[in-house]
């Protein structure tokens, strides 16, 4: 009998990484999740990542702290208001280098547990204009794994995977639904409180809700104010 394949998943305990998880066990590997406390602005979505990880059948759950408030630069790390309005070019919620170091965490973790598999659910087209979630940047590590690692140096190729990268919104969520993901234990919102309620004004929110409204899927956010679920 073949042994199950190994994989990390990196997991927020937002919408799309969810869906990703999801996709990750639905094709048969064995899931290792790793969220990342990097200094955000809340916690609610680490324990919505601890919650997903459980409900959705993953293999382990680890939690990596990295202070990138030391560095700031971002409304997500910084004293910076996060914007309710769209801007053009990137926005200030990017937060400078995250998903080379969520990336690079993954990596280290995946050498250990033995996989070659990593998944992230970046995403070029329904994003915020944010450069790591670009096809060229994993096209880019993906080589650099290889480089950078014993297991790459004995002849070993890690595959990082990003399932979610050509989809709008709304055919993520129609494909989390079709796996059974509830997406009401996601957190996606910026700035969302303790309890994890969403503002239902920031980028991401508002990208998620349109994403429901297009999916024509009724839309389980639990919001501060119920008058911006409309």
């Amino acid at each position: 009998m073949n042994e199950q394949k190994k994989a990390v998943v990196l997991l927020s305990g937002g919408l799309d990484s969810a869906t990703v998880l999801a996709m990750a066990v639905n094709l048969g590997f064995e899931c290792h999740a790793l969220a990342v406390d990097y200094g955000q602005r809340h916690s609610s979505e680490l324990k919505a990542s601890a919650d997903l990880s459980q409900s959705l059948g993953a293999a382990s759950h680890r939690v990596v702290r990295v202070d990138l408030r030391a560095i700031g630069g971002s409304a997500l790390t910084d004293d910076i208001d996060v914007p309710t309005e769209l801007a053009e070019g990137i926005p200030v919620t990017y937060v400078p280098a995250r998903n080379t170091l969520m990336l690079s965490l993954a990596l280290g973790h995946a050498e250990v547990q033995g996989a070659l598999d990593l998944f992230i659910g970046v995403n070029a087209i329904d994003y915020s204009g944010y450069p790591d979630c670009r096809p060229q940047f994993i096209a880019a590590f993906e080589d650099l794994c290889s480089l950078a690692t014993k297991a790459g140096d004995e002849g070993d190729r890690f595959k990082i995977h990003t399932p979610l990268i050509h989809l709008t919104k709304a055919e993520i969520i129609q494909k989390g639904t079709a796996l059974g993901v509830d997406y009401s234990k996601t957190v996606s919102c910026y700035q969302a409180d303790e309890q994890g309620q969403a503002c239902g004004v920031c980028d991401s929110c508002r990208l998620r809700r349109l994403g429901f409204r297009e999916a024509g899927i009724d839309d389980p956010t639990r919001y501060r104010d119920e008058k911006t679920r409309a």
